[in-house]
């Protein structure tokens, strides 16, 4: 460490150097080891100093996964912009890729309901609530008779049985 950052260190505190910043405004910094007037060594960090600094306003995504991979330490050297453009375009890519995939798949559903290779979901419709004994049915049977789609609860007894 030279003389001069020694200096400065020692007058204005701890020395952070900017890194840079994202599209956001968000700035990035490096704070290297350094020690304190006592003699106490302060180990490297890295900062980020939010466009907005508002917690409430922070929303998901306002810091791109880049710098996060370098301030988490998962990467050693800081993003270029040309490596944040590229990604950026990559991105773009994807979602116009998953929109197409998306379309197509649509497409060939229509097709297949169409020549009767699929069945239709099924659309229910049920009256009153689950909950209740008779669920839609107004007299209770006593054949067991039952599918996943159709259960009812209470609807079936053991024959003999009075509810």
């Amino acid at each position: 460490m030279s003389r001069l950052s020694s200096l400065l260190r020692r007058t204005f505190g701890v020395v952070k150097e900017h890194v840079g910043t994202d599209h956001f405004g968000n700035k990035y910094y490096n704070v290297p080891e350094q020690k304190t007037w006592t003699g106490r060594v302060i180990r490297p960090r890295r900062l980020m100093e939010a466009a907005n600094p508002k917690a409430f306003e922070y929303l998901e995504g306002s810091i791109p996964s880049e710098w996060d991979a370098w301030i988490r330490g998962r990467r050693k050297q800081p993003p270029t912009i040309e490596e944040l453009q590229m990604n950026v375009r990559y991105r773009e890519q994807i979602k116009v890729k998953a929109v197409e995939a998306e379309e197509k798949d649509k497409a060939l559903q229509a097709k297949e309901y169409e020549e009767g290779l699929v069945a239709r979901p099924v659309q229910t419709q049920t009256k009153g609530h689950a909950s209740a004994t008779q669920f839609g049915q107004p007299e209770v049977s006593e054949d067991p008779i039952s599918t996943a789609n159709s259960f009812q609860p209470g609807s079936w007894g053991p024959p003999g049985a009075k509810k």
